[in-house]
């Protein structure tokens, strides 16, 4: 574990020490199983930006994403009777075309994925609205499926959304750490162009981390459809993306590109929902919750700036140690 995650998991703990104190139920059964059921949630897509952040992106339609695949999914199975495996697995083949598409508007035609994905925030939107009439999708009244309490479930009182997050984290981590793929996501974040003169197919890097941030973004998107049972197009999934920056930005992963942790987005995920349960216990107007995630994602980028100078500055004294030479500052800048 990194010192970063450390310091994470620390700062979890003493929170959730102080959440406790002031409110005992903080630990009670129910509270921690429907606190890790939203970790698991959340912490689904919040993996799925990392993937994007690593390789100096950003995917700001997470959360339109996830209202537009939730409504079909209702849809599908409530009122077009397909059963919900199928309808399953058309959600998420359709997740990873959403994916492809970003990463060839990105790579191919050069754009911004700043714009790219606002443009799929706004246009996943639009088309969930006009689908459903901006009518609230639903299952109908005393309607059955069997199997697809999976969702929902609790095995031995463990929710079956942090029980996929696990696995999901376990299968993340060895791609981005032990596999030659994760290697180039790296690369390919840090310098992009001398990752392409190095023999990488950057184009295809990029793309493949488009495809995997949707494709775990459809699969958060029909847990979340469980968990409400309801999808209200205008409203449902709305800022959700910046839950997943924010717990990338925490769990380690820098804005600027190549770094990242898959341990530590975990930990970014939990620490949000520990400070959503501690609004929550403490009473404090659940309008505030936008102004914890906007501190917390300010934060995170000031300490990820901090760092990163701190290990330049490192790495140039050591340098100047090896070479036995002074570091010498930097030629000042003439007046005009």
């Amino acid at each position: 574990m990194k010192k970063k995650d450390l310091g994470l998991l620390v700062l979890i703990l003493v929170v959730g020490l102080g959440v406790y104190l002031q409110n005992p139920l903080f630990l009670s059964p129910n509270n921690i199983a429907n606190t890790a059921n939203l970790i698991g949630l959340f912490g689904l897509f919040a993996i799925a930006q990392g993937f994007v952040i690593i390789t100096g992106g950003i995917d700001l339609s997470a959360g339109s994403m996830i209202a537009l695949l939730g409504v079909l999914f209702v849809d599908i199975v409530g009122n077009r009777g397909v059963p919900w495996p199928i309808a399953f697995v058309i959600v998420i083949i359709l997740g990873l075309l959403l994916g492809l598409a970003h990463g060839l508007l990105i790579t191919r035609l050069k754009m911004p994925p700043f714009v790219v994905t606002l443009c799929g925030l706004l246009i996943y939107r639009g088309v969930a609205r006009g689908y459903t009439g901006d009518a609230t999708a639903g299952f109908p009244f005393g309607s059955t499926y069997p199997g697809l309490d999976f969702f929902t479930a609790r095995i031995y009182g463990v929710p079956t959304s942090i029980l996929l997050l696990l696995v999901v984290a376990a299968i993340a981590w060895v791609v981005l750490h032990r596999s030659v793929f994760g290697r180039y996501l790296f690369a390919v974040g840090k310098n992009e162009e001398a990752a392409r003169f190095s023999g990488i197919r950057t184009n295809l890097v990029i793309g493949a981390a488009y495809v995997i941030c949707a494709g775990l973004t459809a699969l958060a998107a029909i847990f979340f459809a469980m968990y409400t049972r309801s999808v209200s197009p205008s409203s449902h999934g709305n800022f959700y993306e910046l839950y997943a920056i924010a717990a990338a930005v925490l769990g380690g992963f820098s804005l600027r590109g190549g770094e990242g942790s898959i341990i530590g987005v975990v930990l970014g995920a939990i620490l949000l929902q520990v400070l959503q349960n501690l609004v929550n216990l403490l009473g404090i107007p659940s309008s505030l919750n936008f102004a914890v995630m906007g501190t917390v994602i300010l934060v995170g980028v000031l300490v990820d700036q901090q760092w990163g100078a701190y290990r330049a500055r490192r790495l140039l004294a050591g340098s100047a140690r090896e070479s036995g030479a002074k570091p010498t500052p930097p030629d000042p800048v003439p007046e005009r």
